[in-house]
C-alpha cells in the first residue's frame, strides 16, 4: 500500500465525518486534522480521499439499486406462484 493510500485510510478512519466528496472541502479538512507541509502531498491526499469516497458512494448506490431490483423480482415471483 503506498503512502497516499495508507495516510488517507488512517485519516478517513479517524475522522470519517470530516471528509466528503468535494475536493476543496477535503483540502480544508486536511488542514484542520493534520499538519501537511507539502502542498503537493495535501492535494494528492485530498484527491485520493475524494475519489475513494465518490467510488464508495457509487458502489453503495449500485448495490442498493440491485437489491431493490431483486426485491421486485422476488415479489413478482411470489405473486405469480399464488
Amino acid at each position: 500500500m503506498n503512502r497516499i493510500k495508507r495516510i488517507s485510510a488512517e485519516l478517513l478512519e479517524k475522522h470519517p465525518n470530516k471528509f466528503g466528496m468535494e475536493f476543496d472541502a477535503n483540502k480544508k479538512a486536511l488542514n484542520e486534522v493534520a499538519i501537511v507541509k507539502s502542498k503537493v502531498l495535501r492535494n494528492e491526499l485530498a484527491g485520493y480521499m475524494t475519489s475513494h469516497l465518490r467510488k464508495k458512494a457509487a458502489r453503495e448506490k449500485a448495490s442498493s439499486a440491485m437489491s431493490e431490483q431483486l426485491e421486485e423480482v422476488t415479489e413478482e415471483d411470489e405473486e405469480s406462484m399464488e
